[in-house]
């Protein structure tokens, strides 16, 4: 029996995509950046990112007293974040990066890019 290729094609490429890994990579030029990198690869790799972020996850708020018995509150942060965007320009994507302890832990795409690009080699 001789099985068709125009149902082979995409029943293969329907397996393929359900078992893709949900992490992605950032094409800077001809550099690649990907989950687990530094700082200083994705800097080598495509430049300056268009802006950045810091933002504090998983903060603790609570009450203590000072030794001359004034109560203060204090703020802890768990879990220091930085983000870099990447807006790639007209007909791409603007790329998020999130950095955690200096390591990027994910890389989405945030929408369209606009006007001129910022990433190196495009």
């Amino acid at each position: 029996m001789k099985i068709n290729s125009t149902i082979m094609f995409p029943m293969a490429m329907l397996f393929f995509l359900t078992f893709t890994m949900e992490s992605m990579a950032f094409r800077c030029g001809n550099g690649l950046v990907t989950e687990g990198d530094s700082k200083s690869q994705v800097l080598a790799t495509c430049g300056n990112p268009t802006s950045k972020e810091k933002s504090c996850e998983n903060s603790q708020q609570y009450t203590t007293t000072t030794k001359y018995g004034k109560i203060k509150k204090v703020k802890k942060c768990g879990q220091k974040l930085e983000t870099w965007f990447y807006n790639c320009g007209d007909n791409d994507f603007i790329y998020k990066l999130t950095f955690d302890d200096g390591i990027i832990t994910s890389i989405t795409a945030e929408g369209r890019g606009r006007g001129k690009s910022a990433c190196r080699g495009k």
